[in-house]
């Protein structure tokens, strides 16, 4: 596994354009970390991937292990400690290497890690990165290489409401790649909004549009090929939609997924200037409004988006500061709590994400988690 990885790090790193010093360091931290999961972790995984901005693109890595856990993360982490076998670099010099690192372990149960690499001078230190609101995992049934699930996430810059026209579904919109990327617009006071249920209308509060962030999350009917073709017909109809708000994104996901299994699909718009969040799911999704002190369940009407959709309603709930918004489908079980996690919400998406799946994902169904968080 560990040679592997790097291997496929390396090119990776290459194909979006680090330059062969950056790229070797992306392979460095990345074998370290499949050695770690390979000698100490009793069942892990790691998981390669691209981030991308407008205009630059890098490499972020995430493992997810069921044990046995580090006992004193802030050891770990010291110059000269590493794992016997491995490299020899130790998670510090992981750390150093990666531009944004995060960790996030429980003794005796397991633990996720990830950590971003962008283009930056031989010999630079950690940019930090570029601040992530939102990430997600997948992964498919045991015995499939596919998965049903599938998650995507747009950034709403705001403004004035355009009318829509019969053919605005299809119309290109922005997206952020794998994640959403702090937007200037996003920060700001305002007034909470009680938590309310809106007309099953347009789900529009005004014919302007505040700052937002955008998530979708499908699950696929069933699973395999078939179901991986509805849910990325789902993502592909909310990154081309022009809609701004749940309810008429939903209806143009719905169209988009005639003809296809259909799947269960939630939608969030989280507005942190005014402290809200509207969310309108059909199906199985299981959606989470997570507080220091508190978790807010949002509900989901029956149906099958593509086939049978009732009445649309959107929920209204505030958004409170050091919260978190958590979409996932049911390849995890609703009785997680974050109280088995402790530390849960001083984390990362990625790693909050990470956590959820090893937490509370079940092999017998294709598992996907969606985690929104921001500094707002």
């Amino acid at each position: 596994m560990p040679s592997a990885a790097r291997g496929a790090a390396a090119t990776l790193a290459r194909r979006i354009g680090l330059d062969a010093y950056r790229s070797s360091e992306v392979a460095l931290a990345v074998s370290e970390a499949a050695t770690n999961l390979q000698r100490h972790a009793r069942d892990g995984a790691l998981l390669l991937r691209v981030l991308r901005t407008p205009d630059r693109a890098g490499v972020e890595f995430v493992t997810v292990d069921t044990g046995p856990g580090i006992a004193d993360v802030e050891a770990a982490l010291s110059d000269g400690v590493s794992s016997a076998g491995t490299l020899g670099i130790g998670l510090g010099a992981v750390a150093r290497l990666a531009d944004a690192f995060d960790i996030h372990s429980l003794p005796g149960r397991g633990t996720v890690l990830a950590a971003q690499f962008w283009a930056r001078e031989a010999g630079g230190g950690p940019t930090g990165g570029v601040p992530s609101v939102a990430s997600g995992l997948t992964r498919p049934i045991s015995g499939e290489t596919s998965c049903g699930d599938a998650w995507a996430v747009r950034i709403d810059e705001g403004g004035p409401e355009a009318p829509r026209s019969p053919s605005s579904g299809t119309a290109h919109s922005g997206t952020y790649g794998m994640y959403g990327t702090h937007s200037p617009g996003l920060f700001g006071g305002g007034p909470g909004t009680p938590g309310t249920l809106t007309s099953g209308g347009s789900g529009r509060s005004s014919a302007s549009s505040e700052p937002a962030v955008l998530v979708v999350l499908c699950d696929g009917l069933g699973h395999g090929p078939l179901a991986a073709l509805a849910a990325e017909a789902a993502v592909t109809a909310f990154r081309r939609s022009t809609a701004r708000h749940p309810e008429p994104l939903l209806r143009d996901i719905h169209g988009a997924l005639r003809g296809t299994r259909g799947g269960a699909v939630a939608v969030a718009r989280i507005e942190p200037a005014r402290g809200r969040v509207l969310y309108c799911g059909i199906g199985n999704v299981t959606g989470v409004l997570l507080g220091p002190d508190s978790r807010n369940g949002l509900l989901s009407a029956p149906g099958i988006v593509g086939s049978q959709m009732r009445t649309l309603r959107t929920f209204e709930l505030p958004w409170k500061p050091g919260g978190a918004l958590i979409m996932h489908s049911d390849g995890l079980t609703e009785r997680w709590t974050a109280d088995t996690m402790p530390g849960l919400l001083r984390h990362t998406p990625a790693v909050m994400a990470g956590q959820l799946l090893r937490e509370a994902g079940v092999r017998r169904d294709d598992a996907g988690v969606v985690v929104v968080k921001g500094d707002w």
